[in-house]
C-alpha cells in the first residue's frame, strides 16, 4: 500500500489586496447574489467569470420547486459564457454567497461537485489553469485552479 496526500495552495487577500481585475470580479459576483432566486434554501449565490475576450458574465443561483429543475450560479454563469461567447477562454472566476438574512458569509463557499466538474470542462478547453476566488464578507480565497477544487478528477474526455 502506498500513502499520499493531496495538499492545495490557497491565498487569501482582503479586498484591499485584490489586483484590479479580481476586484471586479468580486464585486460582481457579490452583485450577482441579488439576482438570486432562492426562495427554499434562502442561500443566495453568485458567480463572476473573466473571458479572455475583455467580458464579465454573470450568474446566480435559481432554484424551481423540482429541485433539480434549478441550477447553481456557478453553472448558469459558465453556461451562458458558453452560449455567449464559444469561442472566448476562462480567466478567473469568483463566486460569492449570502444567508437567509441577507448577509454575506463569514467564510468563504465553494462550488458544488456538480459546478466543480461543469467549470473543469472550461478549465480544460482554455488549456490554462483558471484561478478560483471564493468571497466572503471580509476576505478573498484565491485557489490556483478549478482542478484544485477537485482533485483527482474525471478528465478524460
Amino acid at each position: 500500500m502506498k500513502e499520499f496526500n493531496i495538499t492545495v495552495p490557497v491565498k487569501e487577500y482582503t479586498y484591499t489586496e485584490l489586483d484590479n481585475l479580481s476586484a471586479i470580479l468580486v464585486e460582481e459576483a457579490r452583485k450577482a447574489t441579488y439576482r438570486s432566486y432562492s426562495p427554499y434554501s434562502h442561500f443566495r449565490v453568485g458567480a463572476a467569470i473573466a473571458l479572455d475576450n475583455g467580458q464579465i458574465i454573470t450568474g446566480a443561483n435559481q432554484e424551481n420547486a423540482a429541485f433539480t429543475a434549478g441550477t447553481c450560479a456557478e453553472r448558469s454563469a459558465c453556461f451562458a459564457a458558453g452560449a455567449q461567447y464559444p469561442d472566448a477562454k476562462f480567466v478567473r472566476i469568483a463566486v460569492a454567497a449570502r444567508d437567509g438574512e441577507g448577509e454575506f458569509l463569514a467564510d468563504p463557499v465553494a462550488p458544488c461537485g456538480h459546478c466543480r466538474q461543469a467549470l473543469l470542462e472550461f478549465e480544460t478547453r482554455a488549456g490554462h489553469d483558471i484561478p478560483v476566488l471564493l468571497v466572503a464578507k471580509d476576505r478573498v480565497y484565491e485557489m490556483p485552479s478549478v482542478k484544485s477544487l477537485l482533485p483527482l478528477a474525471f478528465t478524460e474526455f
